[in-house]
């Protein structure tokens, strides 16, 4: 008996160990070039594509080939993109004219554009509800569409700055109050606050990412991530990051959380249990790569940046990107 349990033992360990050994490198940089800055990434795993908002355009990228295959034009201060395959449908913020286009998945034509709150940044779809959600920065509140026809069905007052959202597909999401430093848990479906969880040491947190099994929100605060039980509101740990997070993930097969920095870092966090973690890794990227999406079937970590130009920008001016210079990141494991 005591030699099957050895035997057992054995046999879980080869399993496991192989998966937290595994080492995170960039794998390939390729510029892609294009006019515009950059928002949120969304990954795409149907279609095998990457969506990048660029203020006035979506560029869709084929992850195989790493080349550009399409494009949604004339659009006005994008930020995020929802995807909803099931409808053949798309879901991008226009924080320019405080609106949401709707295109079809598989052409990319414009379907419809629909106005929701005040500057919309941040964008979910909720398969529980079936509808697609818009986080408004300047109205401070939340906009909820149906995802089928496109409809307004409400608004969520949240009393501060949203910023990343998260949903655990059964009836509750969450969000992060940036301006606050507290994450808001509400229903998508009767479009209540349930509750407002300030954040121990968490200065504007804007990244979140989410372990729905053991209920652990990890949201990316200013040179920390934080570890929330998503049941309670209370703060398990903190564990320190690079600076400038905007953008994170979640791997349940690997247990493992990625948070993209804008110094030019990804962190790697192993959840060894729900209230313990480790940082496994710090992996190189390049300045400015702060948003990310992770295809977590094969364990791929997308993210982008440009080169600016040196000379200091007038007072309340950003610096300006060097053109041709948009780059895309892939990191694997190893």
């Amino acid at each position: 008996m005591k030699r099957i349990v050895i035997l057992f033992l054995a046999a879980c360990l080869f399993i496991v160990a192989p998966t937290f050994a595994q080492q995170y490198k960039v794998a390939d940089k390729v510029k892609l070039g294009g006019e515009g800055g950059w928002d949120y990434l969304t990954f795409d795993k149907d279609g095998h594509r990457l969506f990048i908002t660029r203020g006035s355009h979506v560029m869709v990228v084929d992850v195989q080939t790493l080349k550009v295959s399409g494009d949604i034009p004339d659009q006005s201060g994008l930020h995020g993109v929802a995807l909803v395959p099931s409808l053949n449908r798309g879901f991008a913020s226009n924080g320019g004219d405080d609106s949401v286009t709707i295109f079809d998945l598989k052409t990319l034509k414009v379907l419809d554009k629909v106005k929701v709150g005040n500057r919309p940044d941040a964008i979910i779809y909720d398969p529980f509800t079936k509808r697609v959600f818009t986080f408004n920065a300047k109205s401070q509140d939340s906009t909820a569409l149906d995802a089928a026809t496109g409809k307004v069905v409400g608004t969520i007052p949240l009393g501060g700055k949203p910023e990343t959202p998260a949903t655990d597909g059964k009836g509750t999401m969450y969000v992060n109050i940036e301006d606050k430093g507290e994450i808001a848990k509400f229903d998508p479906a009767k479009l209540t606050v349930l509750n407002r969880w300030p954040v121990e040491g968490c200065t504007e947190p804007s990244a979140l990412a989410y372990d729905v099994q053991h209920q652990r929100l990890f949201p990316g605060c200013e040179k920390l991530m934080a570890v929330v039980d998503a049941t309670s509101g209370k703060l398990v740990t903190t564990v320190p990051i690079g600076e400038g997070v905007d953008a994170g993930g979640f791997n349940p097969t690997t247990q493992e959380v990625f948070m993209s920095c804008g110094n030019g870092t990804l962190s790697v966090i192993h959840e060894d249990s729900p209230d313990k973690y480790t940082v496994k890794q710090t992996v190189d990227t390049q300045r400015g790569a702060r948003t990310m999406a992770l295809d977590d079937s094969t364990n791929a970590i997308y993210t982008v940046t440009a080169e600016f130009d040196p000379t200091p920008p007038p007072a309340g001016q950003r610096r300006k990107m060097i053109p041709d210079t948009f780059t895309l990141i892939v990191i694997k494991g190893q």
